[in-house]
């Protein structure tokens, strides 16, 4: 029983990822990723509360990992002095399944003070919140049920925010020519290191 209730979960999270909304916003996104942070030598910085904080510091290092150079800023500490992160031609990648999250409403009012023109981008379960408005460029969860018991914790919401993050680091690798080299010279140990550095070696034969 409980095998048949675990491949359901599965099953569901599944379903949810085939039916993540798709269209040209993902290409806005990638192109002000691309002009902020490859032209203009910003950053991305990512942020979110709960869960989604916790998809944001994934995703920072997974970009910077991969050619992109980005951070995570706590939009609570961002009150507390972290702020002074933000500079000129950074971008910001904001998460918040509901679109109303006050800690990262009061961020984009902050953030803007210091730096009136920052671009946003947002991935939210809520096309018509006050975040989703706000955003240069809107990615959209599709806003699935929970498959927590109670339908409250974030877990099917998470798994699509890290796919979406994925998304947008695969296809700014393609677009950056990102090579095995590259990613040897930010992977000096491990597995992955060794993997890359020898990739790398057989690609220059």
């Amino acid at each position: 029983m409980m095998q048949n209730e675990i491949k359901a979960l599965f099953k569901a999270e599944a379903e949810a990822v085939s039916h993540i909304p798709v269209s040209e916003e993902y290409q806005k996104a990638l192109d002000i990723i691309y002009q902020q942070v490859h032209e203009q030598k910003g950053k991305l910085i990512t942020s979110g509360m709960g869960k989604a904080g916790q998809i944001g510091i994934n995703m920072a290092t997974t970009f910077s990992s991969t050619g992109t150079p980005a951070v995570f800023l706590h939009p609570a500490e961002a009150q507390h002095g972290d702020l002074g992160i933000v500079q000129e031609n950074d971008v910001m990648l904001l998460i918040s399944n509901s679109g109303k999250t006050r800690e990262i409403l009061e961020l984009i009012h902050l953030v803007r003070r210091l730096r009136p023109g920052i671009r946003l981008i947002v991935i939210t379960g809520n096309a018509e919140s006050v975040l989703a408005h706000e955003a240069d460029a809107t990615l959209l969860t599709g806003n699935p049920p929970e498959v927590c018991a109670l339908g409250l914790t974030p877990t099917t919401s998470t798994t699509i925010m890290t796919v979406i993050g994925d998304a947008l680091v695969v296809q700014m690798m393609k677009r950056i020519n990102f090579t095995n080299h590259d990613y040897s010279l930010r992977h000096h140990g491990g597995y992955l290191g060794d993997k890359s550095r020898e990739a790398a070696k057989n690609a220059s034969k």
